[in-house]
């Protein structure tokens, strides 16, 4: 671990037209200045499994694995701060904030909340339990030792946490508060290469959220939304589907062009609570994020009125 990043691992073919591992990564990184990355190995920054530095002459099929640090990118400032809402030997949680992602990615490393949690806490085997989107601020659950960290990841996979979020959206017009709540499902799927999900409605559906109404004026609603299911981008296609797309959404219901990060502006949804019985302790554990949504209408507004 390097200032709470850790090694990238590159499969390196044992055969093949490459003279030397050197060579077929200049091929495989063909995106890079070839001696910017050949002067990487003069270094000694580009390593076996026994953390053996490697020539630039190393000859292909000496090594099936090399490991390397990921050059930092010049990266922009996320000017907001992650808040420690939980911490024990097994489980920390954190409150985060809309623009920072969850684990490093593109251009982002050091500004992710992995990295800033690894290097606040000094602990390098943090790591995420589950994910939320960059744009998404609220709860997120990080393992704090290997050990344990496989029995907090089941939760999530056999869906034993529960899970609820707040979203604010433009109030369509004609929009009535009686048509909440409801439960919505539709087949939401990832393709390789795209950025947004896509609905298929000739599918048996694989994804569920319960939408309850919080508060509404008349431009905003604000909604109350509690995922069965934890699709990439469930809850933003929901509410897009139903015409309550969530307000600075850039993907739904239409993909905008892409533009440097407006931060008056988030994306106004947030991961407000996490309720679960720990596998460890079982004891109930209940989290709640202390963030709020800055477009949220009061709750005393006229609701009845809708």
């Amino acid at each position: 671990m390097r200032d709470g990043v850790g090694a990238t691992r590159l499969h390196v073919p044992l055969q093949g037209e490459w003279p030397t591992i050197a060579a077929y990564m200049v091929e495989r990184f063909f995106h890079l200045d070839p001696e910017r990355l050949l002067v990487r190995f003069d270094r000694g920054e580009i390593v076996a499994r026994d953390g053996r530095p490697l020539a630039r002459d190393t000859p292909l099929g000496a090594e099936e694995f090399v490991w390397y640090y990921r050059e930092p990118p010049v990266e922009k400032e996320i000017p907001f701060d992650i808040d420690v809402l939980h911490e024990d030997g097994d489980l920390v949680v954190i409150d985060k904030p809309h623009f920072l992602p969850t684990t490093p990615g593109g251009k982002y490393l050091q500004n992710s909340a992995l990295v800033r949690l690894r290097n606040r806490l000094g602990n390098p085997e943090l790591t995420p339990i589950h994910r939320l989107d960059r744009a998404t601020a609220g709860l997120l659950m990080f393992s704090a030792r290997p050990e344990t960290r496989g029995a907090y990841q089941l939760l999530f996979e056999n869906r034993r946490v529960q899970k609820v979020y707040e979203a604010v959206s433009a109030r369509p017009d004609g929009w009535e508060a009686g048509l909440l709540p409801l439960v919505y499902r539709n087949h939401i799927a990832k393709h390789r290469g795209e950025v947004c999900v896509q609905v298929d409605d000739d599918r048996e559906p694989n994804s569920e959220t319960l939408i309850e109404l919080l508060a509404a004026d008349d431009r905003r609603v604000h909604t109350l939304l509690r995922p069965h299911t934890g699709r990439m981008h469930q809850l933003r296609v929901h509410l897009a589907a139903l015409g309550l797309g969530i307000l600075n959404d850039g993907f739904y219901p239409e993909l905008l062009p892409e533009a440097p990060d407006d931060f008056g502006r988030p994306l106004q949804l947030l991961a407000r609570e996490l309720r679960f019985t720990d596998p460890l302790s079982g004891a109930d554990r209940v989290f709640t994020t202390r963030r709020s949504l800055q477009e949220a209408p009061q709750h005393d507004s006229a609701v009845s009125g809708a």
